[in-house]
């Protein structure tokens, strides 16, 4: 049945006309969430022109989505509270995320009147909470047959909010996808065609390649470039692009923390070093203001490596890989000459006076 439902979905969304993300402006965006301990209120909205509230969660009795009690009051006034220093910003609510259950995806997405339910109800959050769009954040679908049924839960959810549009004359809200970093999840192969007909654009995780929980050696995080490997931006961002995504339909993603490690051998200090485990915190992950301080109260040694475009420091042997300015600046560069739509950030909280955001959007061109 669902290889027969999908291609008629498609064909639908053709027919009709529902998607409208040809001329979408340029998305520089950032993702905040509450447990970063960051108010809403202290975001410089007027650095970004999209921003992602995250996340709402799937309720696994019923397939809908439900804002949490503790973040309701913080997710129903997050967009009149950053418009208050940017009207024009756009939200999205962000569902999900990397510690949501991933099972809970797949049986939703595996069955049609599951997928209704979550499909209507994120519209409804989205419409009582005021945000401008929609954000899946599934981490990861992991078979063949996920992949299909989150190609078929793509489409459906673009045709109801174009119904939902024309029916109450509001804007279509928008809608993204954060997705792996290439176009396959280990060679399980994301569904493009539907991904690319249902979606305004996808926020592609160019980052999280090396970390201490899974890396015994040093590494650039979030590197664009990695001679004769696969892990990095630019094969991710290659790979959609080969696999039929439009590039303006493309985000690249970059990290506003970095990974820390306790090096074996203080001497040996490069990329690739040998390492004991993580350092600074109990899985190393550190935001860039802890970074910089860490920097400042240490007298660390900081390197960029062009090859990779990262950023590394250390002292003693305590060893962080990060983006900094320069690697940021060069991103978007990237981005820009490639075509791609425009960048996101994970997180707006964990920068550092908002050094970063700024390098990004003058970069990009404000």
């Amino acid at each position: 049945m669902a290889t027969k439902t999908l291609p008629f979905l498609l064909t639908l969304l053709f027919l009709l006309q529902f998607h409208s993300s040809v001329g979408q402006n340029a998305v520089r965006a950032g993702y905040w969430f509450p447990g970063s301990g960051f108010p809403v209120s202290s975001i410089n909205s007027t650095l970004f022109t999209h921003l992602f509230c995250a996340f709402a969660d799937l309720d696994p009795q019923t397939n809908r989505v439900v804002i949490s009690s503790a973040n309701q009051g913080q997710f129903s006034t997050f967009t009149r509270t950053v418009q208050q220093k940017n009207p024009s910003v756009k939200t999205l609510l962000s569902i999900g995320g990397g510690s949501a259950d991933e099972a809970a995806f797949a049986r939703m997405a595996s069955q049609a009147s599951s997928r209704k339910s979550f499909i209507d109800s994120s519209i409804n959050l989205a419409r009582s909470n005021n945000f401008h769009g929609l954000d899946l954040d599934w981490e990861y679908p992991s078979t063949t047959s996920q992949m299909t049924n989150l190609g078929l839960l793509l489409a459906e959810w673009r045709v109801a909010v174009a119904i939902e549009s024309r029916r109450t004359g509001n804007a279509t809200l928008l809608l993204s996808a954060a997705v792996f970093r290439s176009s396959d999840y280990y060679t399980i192969d994301y569904p493009v065609r539907s991904i690319s007909n249902s979606l305004d654009w996808i926020n592609v995780m160019a980052y999280d390649f090396y970390g201490p929980g899974w890396s015994n050696v040093t590494g650039p995080p979030a590197a664009l470039y990695n001679p004769g490997k696969t892990l990095s931006g630019d094969y991710g961002i290659t790979s959609w692009i080969q696999a039929g995504v439009a590039a303006n339909k493309i985000v690249l993603g970059f990290p506003f923390y970095g990974w820390a490690w306790t090096l074996a051998n203080a001497n040996n200090n490069g990329f690739f070093a040998p390492t004991v485990g993580p350092a600074i915190s109990n899985d190393g992950d550190i935001g860039y203001a802890q970074i910089n301080n860490f920097i400042a109260q240490n007298g660390a040694r900081v390197l960029y490596n062009s090859t990779f475009v990262s950023n590394y420091c250390y002292s003693g042997t305590t060893w962080i890989g990060y983006d900094d300015r320069q690697s940021i600046s060069t991103k978007v560069t990237y981005a820009k000459n490639r075509g791609l739509l425009g960048y996101f950030a994970w997180h707006v909280g964990a920068d550092d006076n908002w050094a970063l955001s700024q390098q990004a959007a003058s970069t990009w061109g404000a």
